[in-house]
C-alpha cells in the first residue's frame, strides 16, 4: 500500500509554517509528523499538498494508495485502523475524513463514493499554529515513549544533579555535563550528538533533537522542543524550535513556535500573558482576522528564515511570516506579512534578492546549499504575501 500524508483542511491556519513545507512536515513532540507516520508504518510517505512545493515534497501514486490527514498525529490504534482500510473506505473521527483509500488521491473526496468506517479514539490534532506548543507536552510523551521503548538511555555524567533519571533518555554522542536535569513533569531526552554545555537548568518535557545545543547558563522549562542543529541559550518556556535556527543569548521565549533559519538576537524578549490576563487572540491567515486561541498564554509565531535584532521585543500573541528582519526599537505590530523589513517604526518590503543573500550565507554556515528549489519556494511565498504587506 502507498501512503499519502495530505495537507487537509488545515494548511492555512497553519501559516506561517506551512508556507515553507506541508503540514506532515511540522514538528511537534521529539519528530515530525511524518516522522512519526513513517517509524508507525515502517515505510516511506509522500506528500499531497500545494503545487508549488511538490518539487521539493513529490507526490507519489500508486494503484492502491491511503491519504492520511496530517493533521491528526498517529497512534497505534489509530495507524491499525488505517492499515485496516479497504479500497473505497474512509475513516471517519468527529465527523472528519481522517484517511481515505482511493486510486486517485488527487481527486476531491465525496463521502457518497466511500463507505465509511468510523474512528472513536483520542487523537492529537494540529489544526492551528498555537496546538503546536499548547500540546507539545502530550506529543513529546508520546514521541519519548515510543523511541525509547525496550532501549537503554547512554550513561548520564556524575557531575549532574538529577532528578527522575528513569524518565531521561541519551542518544549516541550526547554530551551533558555540571547541569541540574529535572523530569518529574515530563521527559528528557537528549538526541544524537546533542551537547548541553555546563551550567543549565533544565526541567522536562525537552526534547534536544539531533546535533542541537544548549549554551551555558540557560532555563529551560517543558514542554519545549529544540528541533536538529538548533542553538539556545537564556530562558525558554513551553516552545518549540523547528530545527537549524538559533536563539543563542539571554532572553526570554515562551509559549512560542519558531521555523527554521530563524535568528533571535541577544536580550530579544517575547510577552506570552497581557496585562489584563485576557485570553489571547492570534492572527489566522484562513480567517483573516485574529481568532480567538482560548488560551491565557500565548507568544511568538515566527516563520523560516526571519531574523530580530538585539534587545528586540514582542507582544503577546505575534505572529511572523517568512523572511523578515525586525530591528528598530519598541514593539512592533503584532501581526508582520512575510518579506518586511523594519519594526516599530515601520516596515518596507524585504526584497527577494537580498533575502536570498542571507539565506546564502546563513544555510552554508551549516553546510546546507540554498539551492533553486528553495528559491522558487521562496519567490511563490514573496508574490502569495503581498496582499497583507499594506506598508
Amino acid at each position: 500500500m502507498n501512503f499519502i500524508l495530505s495537507d487537509g483542511d488545515y494548511r492555512e491556519h497553519l501559516l506561517p509554517f506551512t508556507y515553507t513545507r506541508p503540514v506532515a512536515d511540522i514538528r511537534i513532540g521529539i519528530l515530525t509528523i511524518r516522522d512519526k507516520w513513517e517509524r508507525f508504518l515502517e515505510c516511506k510517505t509522500s506528500s499531497l499538498t500545494k503545487d508549488y512545493l511538490s518539487k521539493k515534497y513529490p507526490l507519489k501514486i500508486e494503484e492502491k494508495n491511503i491519504v492520511i490527514h496530517a493533521s491528526y498525529i498517529p497512534t497505534l490504534a489509530f495507524v491499525k485502523a488505517v492499515k485496516a482500510l479497504n479500497f473505497g473506505e474512509a475513516l471517519i473521527w468527529n465527523e472528519e475524513v481522517i484517511a481515505y483509500s482511493t486510486k486517485k488521491p488527487k481527486a476531491a473526496v465525496n463521502l457518497k463514493d466511500f463507505k465509511t468506517v468510523l474512528f472513536t479514539e483520542e487523537l492529537i490534532t494540529v489544526k492551528n499554529t498555537w496546538d503546536i506548543f499548547s500540546k507539545n507536552q502530550e506529543a513529546l510523551q508520546v514521541d519519548y515513549d515510543f523511541i525509547t521503548k525496550g532501549r537503554k538511555s547512554a550513561p548520564i555524567s556524575n557531575t549532574n544533579r538529577v532528578i527522575a533519571p528513569e524518565n531521561i533518555f541519551l542518544e549516541e554522542g550526547a554530551e551533558v555535563e555540571y547541569s541540574i536535569l529535572n523530569a518529574t513533569e515530563g521527559p528528557i531526552y537528549l538526541g544524537k550528538n546533542s551537547l548541553v554545555m555546563e551550567g543549565n537548568m533544565i526541567r522536562g518535557a525537552l526534547a534536544l533533537c539531533e546535533k542541537a545545543v544548549v549554551k551555558m547558563g540557560a532555563k529551560i522549562y517543558g514542554a519545549t522542543t529544540i528541533g536538529p542543529h538548533g542553538k539556545v541559550c537564556g530562558e525558554i518556556n513551553n516552545s518549540v524550535i523547528f530545527g537549524y535556527s538559533s536563539k543563542g543569548h539571554d532572553g526570554y521565549l515562551g509559549n512560542a513556535v519558531l521555523g527554521e533559519w530563524c535568528n533571535i538576537g541577544a536580550d530579544s524578549n517575547n510577552s506570552n500573558l497581557k496585562n489584563n490576563y485576557e485570553k489571547v487572540r492570534l492572527w489566522n491567515y484562513a480567517t483573516k482576522s485574529f481568532d480567538r486561541t482560548g488560551l491565557q498564554f500565548c507568544g511568538l509565531m515566527m516563520g523560516d528564515h526571519s531574523k530580530t535584532a538585539i534587545n528586540t521585543m514582542f507582544n503577546t500573541g505575534t505572529v511572523i511570516g517568512v523572511n523578515v528582519n525586525v530591528y528598530t526599537p519598541g514593539f512592533p505590530r503584532n501581526f508582520i506579512p512575510s518579506f518586511s523589513w523594519g519594526g516599530a517604526s515601520g516596515f518596507s518590503t524585504y526584497l527577494p534578492r537580498k533575502a536570498f543573500e542571507a539565506a546564502k550565507v546563513m544555510m552554508a554556515r551549516r553546510g546546507v546549499e540554498f539551492d533553486e528549489t528553495e528559491a522558487e519556494i521562496l519567490n511563490h511565498v514573496f508574490e502569495e504575501s503581498k496582499q497583507w504587506r499594506k506598508y
